[in-house]
């Protein structure tokens, strides 16, 4: 979605339009007077699939299969990500702190370079990650001495302090430690946090998340599972030492697991818990006080987005509340066990079996009963359907309404429209 220019205009979304400089700008524009900080994250190793993906990158990949993961050991490898931050930095005017990423590096070392590398070095993969952050560290520090510097953690949770100390990051970057989990362990975290201190890394930061994160297909946040791993957060908080700077923690909200994969929760429907966590930051807790500020400013009976009533004409409302509820609406239906495992009713199961297909041979009263159950339940789900797309596209490009819908309810309608088929093939074979 950012509009890349030059040799990295491949790079530019074609499913739908992207953000123009303008908008970037006005973005940043309309934070700052709301008294936000803009913090971009590039990504500079790992979760590159939106760069890597193109065949004419794929040579920069670690292993032809794992388009997310940067290849170290090529020097075109540092020009893109150096491309790629100055045309991010150059659009953010008064730039303080710049995220790079850096999670989740699969297969690292796997290569044949990186092979090579450890091989004559011998060092271990682990320092081939810390080899190659620090050098972008070091390349940005060079060309923006001002800037922060933050990258996630979790490559080297493993490691040693004396390795981290010993890797050249000290000074150079804040790690970003992420738990997204209800039960996030506390004396774990601390320990990790404590280490990173003793490393020689006092400023840290932690991520939480209020959408996203419980799984890959999840569609509707469960806001409790969000404010539980808040809680947990400001359990650790409490229990650092007086001299790690914690600088705040990044409520993350994920839209898609990695740039390759469906979907998540909307924003819409995320934004009670969103709020929620928020309060829940504010107040310690989720206290009757706190969710009265959520249901108060959004006009909703409860955080919990499945208790979203409809529209009150009255009472306050939030941006893509319409959608939310019909998103609500259609998944509720989407849910219901007779219409999601209709092929396995005992009528379809009985009277319109595989082998009765084949051989055409179904009693044509049975057919016609199936035909209208069928008929009713599709009809249903296309009028809900079709009011969640008219919403989504008030606010989201015709693509992202276009794919939402495949996901959710095209595994839901099309065995019911090959059921329509099916019965109407062999019903007009038995009378006719």
């Amino acid at each position: 979605m950012f509009p890349y220019e030059g040799d990295l205009k491949l790079l530019q979304s074609t499913a739908q339009p992207v953000y123009s400089p303008d908008e970037v700008l006005s973005l940043q524009a309309f934070a700052a007077a709301k008294g936000m900080e803009v913090i971009p994250l590039v990504q500079t190793f790992g979760h590159m699939e939106f760069v890597l993906k193109h065949k004419s990158l794929a040579e920069l990949r670690e292993m032809p299969h794992c388009v997310g993961t940067l290849n170290p050991h090529k020097e075109e490898s540092l020009r893109l990500v150096m491309e790629m931050l100055r045309q991010v930095v150059a659009l953010h005017p008064g730039l303080n702190t710049l995220h790079i990423g850096a999670d989740e590096v699969y297969m690292l070392g796997e290569g044949e370079m990186s092979k090579q590398w450890l091989a004559s070095q011998g060092l271990s993969v682990e320092q081939l990650f810390l080899s190659h952050v620090t050098k972008v560290a070091k390349a940005i520090k060079e060309t923006w001495p001002h800037l922060n510097i933050v990258m996630w953690d979790d490559m080297m949770r493993g490691m040693s302090q004396e390795m981290l100390t010993a890797s050249g990051l000290v000074g150079l970057v804040q790690p970003m430690l992420w738990d997204y989990t209800p039960d996030l362990d506390v004396e774990k975290t601390v320990s990790m946090l404590e280490k990173y201190h003793a490393a020689g890394m006092s400023e840290l930061w932690a991520a939480s998340s209020f959408k996203g994160s419980t799984s890959v297909v999840t569609n509707v946040p469960r806001t409790q599972r969000h404010v539980e791993n808040h809680l947990q957060w400001l359990k650790v908080a409490t229990s650092i030492s007086s001299g790690i700077n914690l600088k705040g923690i990044a409520i993350t909200g994920w839209q898609r697991y990695d740039h390759l994969s469906v979907l998540c929760e909307l924003i819409p429907v995320a934004l009670p818990s969103l709020a929620a966590c928020l309060q829940t930051l504010i107040h310690g807790q989720l206290s009757a006080e706190a969710e009265g500020q959520v249901t108060k400013l959004l006009g909703v009976p409860s955080v919990e987005v499945e208790a979203m009533g409809s529209v009150s004409s009255a009472g306050p409302s939030f941006p893509g509340r319409k959608l939310a509820e019909s998103i609500l609406e259609l998944n509720t239906l989407l849910d219901t066990e007779d219409i999601r495992f209709f092929e396995n009713s005992m009528f379809v199961r009985g009277w319109l079996s595989h082998h009765h297909r084949e051989k055409k041979m179904v009693n044509p009263l049975m057919g016609v009963q199936i035909h209208n159950q069928a008929s009713m339940y599709l009809t249903t789900l296309q009028e809900k359907a079709e009011a969640v797309r008219e919403e989504m596209v008030r606010l989201y490009p015709e693509a992202t309404a276009q794919e939402w819908l495949e996901e959710h309810v095209r595994p839901v309608t099309a065995p019911l429209k090959r059921i329509l088929d099916d019965v109407a093939v062999c019903v007009k074979d038995m009378v006719s």
